[in-house]
């Protein structure tokens, strides 16, 4: 049996190794056999998450068409990938990409850092922000001047409090999205809503196609619950999703899931056009895949008059193929775990009904407070509270990046909590190990790819600001000094990779 999960054409990747090639040259650098060069830009690709792991590999001889080189050079580019561990063949099944055995590389998210340590660490491991005060202290006692009439009851409320769930669904409806409260359940944070969501549609051994990279923490519930997931590329820097890619891939893996972050995407910032969307939207409904859309930053748009595409669903008028997630905790608080999912009446049902086996519901007074601020015009004020917040780190971040190491590489977005930086060439792992020794924790670009891709990039979030964001760059900065000097291996040696 073949154990590629998707397949890279000859002349899709003919024009990734050609972009890839045509990247500027440090002074100095010889020339390599073209052999060589070939297998080095295979190699680079799939490290970068660019082609994804076990994705199949064209024949010798179409490569070589496309690349317009000898068969020799391709298949001598072949044998060194596979004697490296980057490449495994099986007779008939042919060639598919790989990451070598080794050292175990990070797969599980970065668990926040406990608050008693925070004093002595830079933590640049969550995407959140502090609560934005004074709106959450008002929220919790709104919360409780409504919660004697809740309290006389059983308490629990399976798809949520039906307040709070008619304002959801009324939001909706504003954005120009019609939405009864039936297509509204109220969950556990985002994590509660896609676990229920794969748990409905996908049981173990099920194919859930993701982009690469993608939100860490999602990768690992879904590997938890037996999902085989088929990463697929996004676009280069913030260009969005590779819309044919995708087609390729729903088309010839046939996931029964798709999980995608619309608004902001998390780790790189990207922002799909509507173009993009109705082409995704299209593409799954042909494949008969269900999409799951992550919309939890989509609030946080950090430009002034800064205009949204429309939402996923928007193009999904029947309501047979999205399914929209939504959370307060990037847009308020990570504290406030108050999740929902927006789909057809009849995938709410299911999933309400699938909740008696889990956590019965969601906490009512979390949910009062959500419903007192979002009907009292406290949660647009907060919202725009974080903007502000994001806003303001971002610049300084970037700034301190730029100024303490401008070897490293990366595209600023015109929203979301983070910024995906190429490292110049060094082994994102081994920055993140250096970097906890000298005081600043940095999650690596693995933990946002599946097996092992994006070895040379990491994620750095809009969470400090000022003189911290400062401190926090010339922190990296000394930790890529010991990175280079010999604490830790390069993105030009993936198999001395350790997590």
């Amino acid at each position: 049996m073949a154990q590629w999960t998707s397949a890279v054409g000859s002349t899709q990747l003919a024009r990734l190794i050609t972009s890839q090639q045509a990247r500027p040259a440090g002074p100095g650098t010889r020339r390599p056999p073209a052999y060589r060069a070939l297998a080095d830009g295979v190699r680079t690709l799939v490290l970068e998450g660019r082609v994804p792991v076990a994705a199949r590999l064209p024949a010798e001889r179409e490569l070589a068409q496309s690349l317009n080189v000898s068969r020799t050079t391709v298949a001598a580019a072949y044998e060194a990938l596979r004697s490296e561990g980057f490449l495994e063949s099986r007779r008939g099944a042919g060639s598919w990409t790989a990451v070598p055995a080794g050292n175990p590389l990070p797969a599980r998210g970065l668990e926040p850092l406990p608050p008693e340590a925070l004093g002595s660490m830079i933590d640049l491991g969550c995407a959140a922000l502090p609560a934005p005060e004074p709106w959450l202290t008002r929220g919790v006692q709104g919360a409780l001047e409504e919660l004697p009439p809740y309290a006389h009851t059983h308490g629990d409320y399976p798809a949520g409090l039906p307040a709070l769930r008619q304002m959801i669904a009324d939001r909706y409806t504003e954005r120009g999205i019609p939405t009864m409260p039936e297509q509204i359940m109220v969950t556990t944070g985002a994590m509660g809503a896609i676990d229920a969501i794969c748990h409905l549609f996908a049981g173990r051994g099920e194919r859930i196609a993701v982009e690469s990279p993608s939100y860490a923490n999602i990768l690992q519930l879904m590997r938890e619950a037996g999902a085989r997931l088929v990463p697929i590329a996004m676009g280069e820097g913030l260009s969005g999703w590779d819309v044919e890619r995708w087609r390729q891939v729903l088309r010839e893996s046939a996931p029964r899931l798709a999980y995608v972050v619309a608004d902001f995407h998390n780790p790189t910032g990207a922002l799909p056009d509507d173009d993009q969307r109705r082409a995704l939207v299209d593409a799954a409904r042909s494949a008969g895949t269900v999409l799951v859309v992550d919309e939890t930053m989509t609030e946080l748009w950090l430009e002034p008059g800064f205009e949204m595409p429309r939402p996923v669903c928007a193009f999904d008028p029947a309501g047979s193929s999205v399914i929209t997630v939504g959370s307060a905790s990037k847009a308020f608080w990570a504290g406030m775990r108050i999740g929902w999912v927006r789909a057809a009446p009849d995938v709410i049902r299911s999933l309400v009904a699938a909740r008696a086996y889990a956590d019965l519901g969601t906490p009512v007074v979390e949910q009062l407070a959500v419903n007192w601020l979002m009907s009292t015009g406290g949660w647009e004020q907060a919202v725009a509270l974080r903007r502000t917040q994001a806003l303001e780190n971002r610049d300084a971040l970037v700034a301190a990046v730029r100024r303490e190491l401008p070897g490293w590489e990366f595209e600023v977005p015109n929203g979301g909590l983070t910024l995906w930086v190429r490292a110049g060439g060094l082994s994102g792992s081994r920055l993140a190990e250096v970097g906890e020794r000298v005081g600043v924790r940095v999650p690596s670009g693995p933990r946002f790819g599946v097996d092992g891709a994006f070895e040379g990039f990491v994620r750095l979030p809009f969470t400090v600001g000022g003189a911290l964001a400062d401190e926090a760059a010339v922190r990296l900065a000394a930790a890529a000094r010991l990175v280079e000097g010999g604490a830790g291996g390069s993105a030009q040696q993936p198999h001395t990779f350790v997590a």
